[in-house]
């Protein structure tokens, strides 16, 4: 079972890839550049078909994780001299046709998290305990919570309700440790930060104002700090402390687009993060190890899918337009240099250096995945 798991997670892998392909296409058909081939996957080809008209050949080759969209003269290491050449385009032109891949993978993201979002709705957290002896905060059992001081809470768009939680507690320790420790026993409740908290209760949105109660604690060195709680806690299955919320049509689509660049900030976030070596290197996958995780999440539900796939065409948009050698942000960039100077950079020395960096692509993905399995 898990081989057509697999099988699956190959197959979404290679449309989000050809999705990318396909807005070059289009951008291209628009601005009537001459396109020579469309090719599915690399490699010699097992199948293609010439259109006539047109003169646009259509691949089908023996490795399928991946495509390309060829142009007439992309690659030329010299200046060609024919008209249709896409190296003599206006470079406004092929700035377009550049960003039109990046564009396609972000509206796939778009639309995939709007069919999400109105189908199979995302997890939100409730309330199914709270501490009332010793935090005077009116909660109910079963109140969904919606935003914290007008944040929107949920897990769709990684803003953890925990998260936003402690991100106010912050506040409030900030706010102790400049009045001193030792006034805090004197401190009425009153005087207690507080922030506002919406929660769903019964299918209305009610707003309560949440205190925040600092506590002296003293850690395992004697060393004395300030902690504060609010009378909630994670509860030990999470399950247990969320539920399924379904968006209309109109507020999924305009959340949508939160969430598709959502999971693109997560995405440079985790970049950032590995760049500056706050996160090791074995924390990415390349190829392999998305496929892995994609049949992983398929086997255990469909709708864990469905989660995946605005993320990975986020990701791709993300790397894409990235300006690194041999991707399309790269190539937007040489073109501006291009426009800016008024002449093209050398082709050979452009294409030797998306050469070199296409070579140092393919052997990182390689390594993440070799790292990811291995450590």
């Amino acid at each position: 079972m898990i081989f057509w798991y697999i099988v699956l997670a190959i197959v979404i892998l290679l449309f989000m890839v050809l999705v990318h392909e396909f807005g070059h296409y289009v951008a291209g058909k628009i601005l009537k550049f001459k396109i020579t081939e469309f090719s599915v996957g690399f490699g010699f080809p097992i199948f293609s078909k010439t259109n006539k008209k047109t003169g646009e050949k259509f691949s089908l080759r023996v490795f399928p994780l991946g495509g390309y969209c060829a142009f007439d003269g992309e690659d030329d290491d010299k200046v060609s001299d024919s008209p249709t050449a896409f190296n003599n385009q206006k470079p406004w032109k092929r700035i377009i046709v550049f960003f039109a891949g990046v564009t396609a993978n972000f509206l796939t993201a778009i639309i995939f998290s709007w069919i999400l979002l109105c189908t199979i709705g995302y997890d939100v957290p409730q309330i199914v305990s709270y501490n009332q002896v010793n935090y005077q905060n009116p909660y109910q059992v079963g109140d969904v919570i919606r935003q914290i001081n007008g944040k929107e809470v949920d897990f769709a768009f990684g803003v953890n309700f925990v998260d936003a939680v402690n991100e106010e507690r912050q506040n409030a320790i900030k706010y102790y440790e400049e009045i001193g420790i030792e006034n805090l026993d004197g401190l009425e409740i009153e005087d207690y930060y507080t922030f506002e908290m919406t929660v769903d209760r019964d299918g209305n949105l009610v707003d309560l104002e949440i205190k925040v109660y600092p506590n002296v604690e003293v850690d395992q060195e004697n060393n004395q700090y300030i902690n504060s709680y609010i009378g909630l806690e994670s509860a030990s299955s999470e399950e247990a402390c969320t539920r399924p919320y379904v968006y209309g049509a109109w507020e999924g689509f305009c959340r949508s687009f939160e969430m598709a660049f959502g999971f693109a900030w997560v995405v440079l976030k985790s970049l950032w993060m590995l760049i500056t070596f706050q996160i090791p290197i074995t924390e990415m996958g390349g190829t392999i190890t998305t496929i892995s995780m994609m049949a992983n999440y398929a086997s255990q539900s469909l709708n864990y899918l469905l989660i995946f796939i605005p993320l990975i065409a986020a990701n791709l948009a993300v790397f894409n337009i990235l300006p690194f050698p041999a991707l399309d942000g790269s190539h937007v960039l040489f073109t501006v240099i291009e426009w800016i100077r008024g002449k093209p950079i050398n082709r050979k020395v452009e294409n030797m250096i998306h050469f070199i960096g296409i070579c140092i692509l393919f052997a990182f993905v390689i390594l993440v995945d070799i790292l990811h399995f291995v450590l």
